[in-house]
């Protein structure tokens, strides 16, 4: 599908419109537009890339969107006061949501296959891309994430791959209910749980979505998930040895996990180079998925082996002193659970710094963010909160970080909220002993990263 016209992207940066932007561009259009972290001096890398790829950038301030035949892409989340939309609606310019474009995208493939859930999209959406491309599928993908096998010198954000095969690959979200403009013909779902919408939405959502596919590939092990199976799902699981693909033996290292998955009558083992129970069943899924498409399933494993993960989803940072850093993506009661889990594997303290990715999110989830401290944290443990990421806008911000430590901290565990990112950081470094990991998390802020590194800095 080829785009011969104009597309300025208001919040460009963003993790979602970036990889939309070079999929755009790697099908002959035009790309521009604005975000407010350039115009804070923020990710400067990020943006110097967008440039280097053919974006014209602006502040945002509406100064970029002058031409009516422009269509004028945003997130939901963006408010009609933004100087970029409110001039869009002065001269006329067509205005259209990042799912609006993408699901367009994505139903004029002619194989495109949808990775849905809670947790584990943007993994399992890598490990599905790797797969087809090592095994000559030439996908297009659409991540949320940077995915480490498509990053090069001159890729260091790819979180997009624009190829000439059939496969379209893409992460669908369901937090704003645009799961429902995606017609898959291959849908994943990997889990459902309360995060952005209430169960009875999401169980509609996502129902929907894998009636509409050929072939529905489904998590047998989340309850919620495997109650919408219906004729034409594909079911993978670590307990039930009646699904279609069943993973058993599970190998836990601190550098990856090895397992044995089978299929019918074959079976085949293998290793992953991410940790965790978690990544054996986005494996699983990825595997079900290419499977769907085609892909022999000791070809697919061989492929997924050489998966190497993608940027912040338990990403170690380095060791320093004996000190070892991660910086995890970790937001949602689940992903910090599946965090928790595979690092209390194996020994060593958790020094764990835990930023909200924003206000709304910390009071709809706020028992949750509770509820899962408080279960997963081990006795000496310990956990710091600054206040949620705010770049403005308006918001609501009645519930603060205070209150979710305090919770914790009433069951017993160590839990400290302070004013900010650099006091907690000054906190972990204080406590830090040889044999500890320290643990960044978070979501929608690309200065996480810079502070991970900064605090192995400080160690060394």
């Amino acid at each position: 599908m080829t785009l011969d016209r104009r597309y300025f992207f208001c919040g460009i940066g963003g993790s979602g419109m970036l990889p939309l932007a070079m999929i755009v561009a790697g099908r002959g259009a035009h790309i521009a537009g604005s975000d407010r972290a350039r115009d804070q001096g923020r990710n400067p890398e990020k943006f110097a890339y967008l440039t280097a790829h053919g974006a014209a950038l602006f502040p945002q301030d509406g100064s970029g969107v002058t031409d009516p035949a422009t269509t004028v892409v945003v997130s939901t989340a963006v408010e009609a006061s933004v100087p970029d939309v409110a001039a869009a609606h002065r001269i006329g310019a067509p205005i259209e949501t990042r799912a609006q474009l993408l699901a367009h995208l994505f139903n004029s493939a002619k194989a495109p296959i949808g990775i849905a859930g809670t947790s584990g999209k943007s993994t399992t959406t890598g490990m599905l891309g790797w797969i087809l491309s090592a095994t000559g599928r030439d996908p297009t993908i659409m991540n949320g994430a940077v995915m480490k096998n498509f990053v090069r010198s001159d890729a260091p954000f790819a979180s997009a791959r624009v190829g000439k095969g059939e496969t379209f690959v893409s992460e669908v979200d369901e937090s704003d209910g645009s799961i429902a403009l995606y017609r898959p013909q291959i849908a994943v779902l990997n889990n459902i749980a309360h995060d952005h919408k209430s169960m009875d939405e999401l169980r509609v959502l996502f129902r929907d979505f894998l009636a509409k596919a050929a072939t529905a590939v489904v998590n047998c092990d989340n309850e919620e998930a495997a109650a919408l199976m219906g004729a034409n799902a594909v079911g993978f699981s670590l307990a039930d040895v009646d699904a279609a693909l069943y993973g058993f033996d599970l190998q836990p290292a601190q550098d990856g996990i090895a397992f044995a998955v089978r299929e019918g009558g074959q079976t085949v083992r293998l290793k992953l180079n991410v940790p965790g129970r978690h990544n054996v069943a986005n494996g699983l899924a990825a595997l079900g998925a290419a499977r769907a498409v085609g892909v022999p399933l000791g070809e697919a494993a061989e492929a997924l082996e050489g998966f190497a993960g993608v940027k912040r989803r338990m990403e170690l940072v380095g060791t320093a002193g004996g000190i070892t850093v991660y910086d995890d993506f970790a937001h949602n009661p689940d992903k910090i659970a599946a965090t928790l889990s595979t690092l209390h594997d194996f020994p060593g303290r958790l020094l764990i710094c835990f930023q909200p990715h924003g206000f709304g999110p910390l009071k709809l989830m706020r028992d949750g963010f509770i509820d899962v401290f408080a279960r997963m944290l081990s006795p000496d443990d310990v956990l710091v909160m600054p206040e949620p990421v705010y770049f403005g806008g308006t918001v609501d911000r009645s519930v603060s970080s205070g209150e979710i430590v305090a919770g914790i901290a009433a069951t017993g565990r160590h839990a400290t909220a302070y004013p900010t990112r650099e006091k907690c950081g000054d906190k972990l470094l204080a406590l830090a002993k040889p044999g500890d990991r320290i643990v960044v998390m978070g979501a929608r802020d690309d200065t996480l990263s810079t502070f991970a590194a900064s605090l192995l800095a400080e160690l060394g």
